[in-house]
């Protein structure tokens, strides 16, 4: 999930949501596959990303989708976290196909944690509540319908669709569904570019508009640990090496190091819209920064927003620690977990080296295994943008968008390293908390999800010719 990143600091332009009736007969049959979807579990724990995937395949078969067409796709070692590629052939062979990605995995939620059952789809208060109900089933759920609205209709697009639905994307050990695909079966996802979760929409408060942004690009997660070993010993005798004042001092050191600013032309062109946006001395400082990025004034002042701080560089923070065996006794091990959001054409090693740096020789530092790909920032590209503002100005009328770089890290990442440009939609707007995505009582405003359902169908008609 990759909706973190793009608040904006400052005043914001801002118009009244209309009403959207949902009695439609197209939005009954598309809110039956969401419910279906969200209230099927597929958690890691428990859950069956096949089983959602399954269900979908059957609805995209009965739509009319030859099973030629319908290809499932899992590994013997987990059989329970499988997928589905569903494709809409194109009449020009020429044009290359485009991709619509979504996860169907779901992070972990615990009934005794939530006002209301997580997987059992809630209407209250002009809200769906339910685990997934945002990330990412309400993106699923939105690209399958697409998949079934276009074969009901007997469309037929220049380019190829393709659908892909995947497994793994919120738990870094998991077997990943994209990650499979990207390695072992590039030619089912084959595309020109890729259309992702990761932009949308910002409401206020009292539920009207704010902005709208596209994701164009995004920073590379990946988790580091820090280790010191000693000797140990009776707790009455201490001695000067102690693995856990080392491992302290290290991660201190680690806390107290500030990256350096980088820009990207999506984040350049994210920060120049802020500064348009802010009042001052957030204004004058994103300014001076855009010109000079070793500013050390205006990276300060910029730096204070902790959502501009982690867009401008690599972010490096610790998130576990463990130290000691015995209450009575120093320690002998000490490790911690630092967890990185690498910038866009920064490396893994690089990183390692840096850590190292900082943590000094008493230190073992090293990159923990899954290594994600070098984050590549798509290009600006006019094909992409450009449909996207034109079709948000039918809908979404006076609403500005900007692009933005996520702070967070999609599926996105093993698609781009195989050459497919991957862009996170705008569309779907939530709520100034996230919409509690990742937390309890997860949840989307009834209007947003239908109205980002019909811009979302535009959308893809237009990319699609």
């Amino acid at each position: 999930m990759a909706r973190i990143g793009w608040m904006v600091a400052g005043g914001l332009m801002m118009a009244a949501t209309p009403a959207v009736a949902q009695d439609r007969a197209d939005q009954k049959s598309f809110f039956d596959l969401y419910r279906e979807l969200v209230e099927t579990n597929t958690t890691l724990s428990v859950g069956s990303c096949t089983q959602a995937a399954e269900q979908i395949k059957a609805r995209l078969r009965a739509a009319g989708y030859p099973d030629s067409d319908l290809i499932s796709f899992s590994v013997p070692e987990h059989p329970k976290e499988g997928g589905l590629v569903a494709i809409l052939p194109g009449r020009d062979r020429a044009a290359k196909p485009m991709l619509l990605l979504a996860h169907l995995d779901v992070v972990e939620a615990k009934r005794e944690d939530w006002a209301r059952d997580p997987f059992k789809l809630v209407e209250e208060g002009g809200y769906y509540y339910a685990r997934g109900a945002i990330d990412d089933k309400a993106q699923a759920a939105v690209w399958a319908d697409t998949m079934i609205r276009l074969r009901q209709q007997n469309a037929r697009p220049r380019r190829t669709i393709k659908l892909a639905l995947t497994c793994g994307e919120e738990t870094t050990f998991a077997w990943n569904g994209a990650q499979w695909l990207a390695k072992t079966r590039p030619d089912l996802v084959a595309a020109e570019f890729a259309l992702n979760e990761g932009g949308g929409g910002r409401l206020d408060d009292a539920g009207n508009r704010q902005l709208l942004v596209m994701q164009v690009g995004e920073k590379a997660a990946q988790n580091y640990t820090f280790q010191v070993t000693n000797p140990g010993g009776h707790s009455s005798q201490p001695t000067p090496a102690n693995a856990i004042y080392e491992l302290a001092d290290a991660l201190k050191a680690v806390q107290a190091y500030r990256f350096p600013v980088r820009f990207t032309d999506t984040t350049r062109a994210y920060f120049t819209s802020a500064a348009s946006l802010s009042p001052e001395p957030m204004k004058g400082a994103l300014t001076r920064l855009l010109a000079n990025p070793t500013d050390a004034e205006a990276d300060a002042i910029v730096s204070g927003d902790k959502a501009f701080n982690s867009t401008l560089r690599t972010t490096c923070v610790a998130t576990l620690v463990q130290a000691g065996h015995a209450e009575n006794a120093l320690p002998q091990r000490a490790t911690a977990n630092v967890n990185c959001r690498i910038f866009p054409g920064e490396t893994v090693e690089g990183t390692l080296g840096q850590l190292k740096t900082l943590a000094g020789d008493k230190v073992v530092v090293t990159a923990n295994q899954p290594v994600r790909p070098t984050a590549i920032p798509p290009k600006l590209d006019p094909k992409i943008m450009e449909p996207a503002r034109k079709i948000a100005a039918k809908h979404f009328p006076g609403i500005p968008m900007a692009p933005f770089m996520s702070t967070g890290a999609t599926d996105g990442i093993f698609l781009q390293a195989i050459g497919i440009p991957v862009y996170g939609l705008p569309g779907l707007f939530v709520d100034r908390d996230g919409s509690g995505a990742h937390g309890l009582n997860e949840r989307v405003r009834v209007k947003s999800l239908y109205e980002s359902r019909d811009y979302l169908f535009d959308l893809v008609r237009a990319y699609a010719g």
